[in-house]
């Protein structure tokens, strides 16, 4: 299938001399996918236009907006429903009584919920950074931006693209989708509005829509009429809430890192897998980085791509060995820690910090022309797909 940003991000660097990245099979190498995960949000408040606008600036691919609705069914841009830590809400004595105690996914909450809020009031709050301690560059930000519409999202990825001369595509997440449908506020059908209104709701276009869900992945490409592709995101522990809601105790995780679970996932017509990048190279308990897992053999097999999540430059993000010094929050190598997962064979990746991933890219695909089929991974090396 096409890679996220569609053809005409991904081709050039591998065919634009005649030196281009060879893989193991004589092919040449597709260049992975560079996504902006919640913007550049290791330099700007994430989930805000300013942190979309750096992302394209900086090299990425795609940007990614997290959705959660608003009390009017709108489509607003945030990591959480509750956003006490990336909003002023806090400080907003008219909202003071907004605070209360939900349970989303089974897990109790305390703060401010977006599906409390119209969009007229959100658009009065500012968003700040959620990381102060660990980015105060990106907190001197801090009430200078408004929390976005998915709207605003796609208008600004059609001027980013016309901007910087190339298609920049865009992989929206809809949060905690059970507990949406639960309470009346259903995102899907709007997601499938707003790509169908901006001309993204067809294959190989420059927009793929995330879920931690299964479900309603499946119903937006049974039911719903997307056509655009889906990815299925993943974790290193616990289970999909549409397993836990349903009482299905074999569908967690650990199942759908399985030959057979990958085989669901595929047959719901998903077209990637965004695993957590531990569940490609795992984490040793000291913190240094472990085996190259076959979760991206597995994966290939099934016919889906792997685009893992999230690589960060801090120290206290990355393997150990790629630690700077012992300063949890000065930037270590994270283009270095990449190298390896390039080599496994991943598709493309998220990142908070798109320069460093391009750069990371840029590295891996100059190795390979200088070296055709070295650090190819296991999916090359037993003759499966090779992008």
């Amino acid at each position: 299938s096409a890679p996220l940003a569609a053809p005409a991000v991904a081709a050039p660097a591998a065919t634009e001399t005649p030196a281009a990245a060879q893989s193991v099979t004589g092919k040449p190498v597709v260049r992975p996918d560079v996504v902006g995960h919640r913007g550049a949000s290791g330099y700007r408040p994430e989930h805000t236009l300013a942190a979309y606008e750096l992302a394209a600036a900086q090299g990425a691919d795609v940007i990614e907006p997290d959705l959660v609705s608003t009390k009017d069914g709108v489509l607003v841009v945030r990591h959480e429903n509750l956003i006490d830590g990336t909003t002023d809400v806090a400080q907003r004595p008219e909202f003071a009584d907004r605070r209360t105690t939900k349970v989303v996914d089974g897990v109790a909450l305390t703060g401010w919920f977006t599906e409390d809020f119209t969009l007229a009031e959100l658009k009065t709050l500012r968003a700040k950074e959620r990381l102060p301690q660990v980015r105060p560059e990106s907190a001197s930000y801090d009430g200078r931006y408004q929390v976005p519409t998915f709207e605003e999202v796609l208008e600004l990825r059609e001027r980013l693209s016309a901007r910087h001369g190339r298609e920049i595509g865009v992989i929206p997440e809809i949060k905690h989708p059970t507990y949406f449908d639960s309470i009346g506020l259903s995102m899907e059908e709007r997601v499938v509005e707003l790509l169908d209104e901006h001309g993204l709701n067809k294959r190989n276009a420059p927009a793929t829509v995330q879920s931690f869900e299964l479900a309603n992945l499946r119903d937006l490409n049974e039911n719903l009429g997307l056509k655009a592709e889906t990815v299925f995101l993943s974790s290193v522990t616990g289970a999909p809430y549409d397993s836990v809601a349903a009482g299905d105790e074999l569908r967690d995780y650990d199942f759908y890192e399985t030959a057979a679970g990958m085989r669901e996932i595929r047959a719901a017509g998903v077209d990637t897998l965004g695993p957590a990048f531990a569940q490609i190279i795992t984490k040793e308990k000291d913190g240094s980085m472990g085996e190259e897992t076959a979760f991206v053999s597995l994966a290939h097999r099934a016919g889906l791509e792997v685009v893992p999540y999230t690589f960060r430059a801090e120290n206290q993000f990355l393997y150990t060995e790629f630690r700077s010094s012992t300063d949890r929050n000065a930037q270590g190598d994270m283009v270095g820690m990449i190298q390896p997962f390039l080599d496994a064979g991943i598709d493309g990746f998220f990142t908070d910090h798109p320069d460093l991933g391009v750069q990371a890219v840029d590295v891996w695909m100059q190795g390979k022309k200088e070296h055709p089929g070295r650090g190819v991974g296991k999916t090359a090396q037993r003759g499966l797909k090779v992008r």
